[in-house]
């Protein structure tokens, strides 16, 4: 495996299908940098709620985006989105009131657009740290926002699993009516994008969905 190879991966998927855990254990596997796109507009959706803008209001929407300054904060192999130098504390990105609006933002131009050109610039990030690679999970992102990535990945499972999964995490997340928001947006829709590899989770362990994966990053690092 060449040292100064590098891959981009991307992971899509509606909510629980198990892209975080797929993604935090891939980045640890092959030294990746890690983007966890959800929790960008998670803390998009918790500032602008937290000044009261609603997603009913796109130009106050667009008013609140003008004044954010988007940095981040690189911790071990995850890379935080901070917002005016901070970030968003996690209470906050997994609040009811976050999982009950985000989707509703997301779906918002200004917001995507806000977001598209932080997220394209952290493959460069990656690289001027000294990563191997980035992988990049999200909604859009083998679609949109790196659509000739090195891999790209489809993670789906049943809903009535997905729901399970939240619940075991202790949290209140409609994953179903989520996924038909992101679905029928008109901006960057989730989908699964043609080429991309596309893995059911519904009865795949953690750690059976990882191998798979990383035997297609290792067949791509060694120009497979």
């Amino acid at each position: 495996m060449s040292p100064t190879s590098f891959i981009l991966v991307a992971i899509d998927g509606g909510a629980a299908s198990g892209k975080s855990s797929t993604a935090r254990a891939l980045s640890e596997r092959f030294h990746l940098l890690h983007a966890d796109t959800g929790s960008y507009y998670r803390a998009l959706s918790a500032r602008l709620l937290h000044s009261g803008v609603s997603p009913a209001a796109p130009a106050a929407v667009r008013a609140e985006l003008t004044d954010l300054h988007l940095g981040t904060h690189c911790s071990g192999r995850h890379a935080q989105l901070t917002i005016g130098g901070d970030p968003v504390p996690e209470a906050d990105l997994r609040s009811d009131a976050v999982n009950a609006a985000v989707s509703h933002f997301a779906a918002l131009p200004e917001v995507r657009a806000a977001l598209l050109p932080y997220q394209r610039g952290l493959a460069d990030l990656a690289r001027t740290h000294g990563f191997q690679g980035l992988v990049m999970e999200g909604r859009d992102i083998g679609s949109v926002i790196f659509p000739h990535a090195d891999l790209r990945i489809f993670l789906h499972a049943d809903p009535a699993e997905r729901a399970r999964r939240r619940a075991r995490e202790g949290q209140l997340d409609a994953v179903a009516e989520r996924d038909r928001l992101d679905s029928s947006r008109e901006n960057s829709p989730m989908t699964c994008p043609a080429g991309a590899v596309a893995i059911d989770t519904s009865h795949l362990a953690l750690p059976a969905v990882v191998e798979r994966i990383a035997a297609l990053i290792t067949s791509r690092l060694l120009g497979g």
